[in-house]
């Protein structure tokens, strides 16, 4: 019997000693933070927080900052990325983006992100205008129209453009309630591995996917209509103007698989008064390696960006 105890304990030690062997061995290969997926573990853990809204799942922490994917990511007061959110000025426009972790600039440094550069083109014509980034990844329609009408209205926006996504639809997990999964590289490396040996891949099941997504009776689709309708209503009850910027998936742009979403969003946002800007067009024909954010990161880079703001601005600029 002591035998066998023993030979338990000493199985339990060599355990693990072998996973902290291994926990030591990812967080030294992954410290160059070229690891996308480690890279957004790093994100959750250290600017988000678990929401007390369970339609939100967690938000961003106020006035922290992090390195992630080698870029300085910054919140403020507000959760919003960047610095200090200036108060109202007579005569001020203030536009405000909601939107998930492109809007949000993953992999961008602030200076380039859509919101940046749109603020400096503004400035360069004189106009005094605020452009105020409110993208948390792993948000869609429903979590940043319901994190603007319960957190962000104090922001006063004049116009706010919803930086949709192909993914915005979804319905989404509230997640984080795993203790190795938020603690260990080791785990979330085991956990990601494991769901790409087991999960379906490939662009055709991509577009399936998509197309199960945008079916009407789908909850999240049902959700995200609810959700703009809800934008829109309070938008115009203070007169604010509103748009909605289809961002495309940026897998493929060559051979291009949901411009079917672009068709329905467009039909949306005519529904709801928006004012639609298809980024498509700025971004067809791009390869990975001319827009990637990084090598198995398909976020837009700081040319994406650019191309994204040259497109809003002449339909910001008609706003005015």
């Amino acid at each position: 019997m002591k035998n066998i105890l023993s030979s338990i304990v000493m199985f339990v030690v060599s355990v693990v000693v072998a996973l902290g062997i291994g926990e030591a061995a990812l967080r030294f290969k992954n410290a160059d933070m070229r690891n996308y997926d480690i890279e957004m573990w790093r994100y959750a853990l250290e600017l988000k927080k678990r929401s007390d809204d369970p339609v939100l799942g967690h938000d961003h922490q106020r006035s922290k900052s992090a390195v992630l994917q080698s870029v300085e990511i910054r919140t403020n007061e507000l959760g919003l990325r960047g610095g200090p959110t200036p108060p109202v000025e007579p005569g001020q426009r203030r536009i405000l983006f909601l939107g998930s972790s492109v809007t949000l600039g993953w992999g961008v440094p602030e200076k380039d992100t859509v919101e940046a550069r749109l603020q400096e083109m503004f400035k360069a014509q004189g106009d005094n205008v605020v452009v105020m980034n409110a993208g948390i990844g792993n948000y869609n329609a429903e979590r940043y129209a319901q994190r603007f009408l319960t957190e962000l209205t104090a922001t006063q926006p004049t116009d706010i453009v919803v930086h949709y996504f192909v993914r915005d639809a979804e319905k989404l997990d509230a997640g984080g309630g795993n203790w190795f999964l938020r603690n260990s590289q080791l785990a979330v490396t085991l956990w990601i591995a494991g769901s790409r040996l087991f999960g379906e891949s490939g662009e055709k099941s991509l577009v399936d996917h998509y197309k199960q997504v945008y079916e009407p009776s789908q909850p999240g689709y049902q959700a995200m209509l609810a959700a703009l309708k809800r934008l829109k209503d309070y938008a115009a009850s203070k007169n604010i103007r509103v748009y909605l910027a289809m961002t495309p998936d940026v897998h493929d742009l060559v051979d291009y698989k949901f411009d079917f979403i672009h068709e329905r969003m467009k039909a949306v946002a005519g529904e709801d008064g928006f004012s639609y800007v298809d980024l498509l067009p700025a971004m067809r024909n791009l390869k990975p390696e001319e827009l990637w954010s990084m090598p198995g990161d398909p976020h837009p880079n700081s040319l994406g960006h650019k191309l994204m703001a040259e497109a809003l601005f002449p339909a910001l600029q008609l706003g005015k």
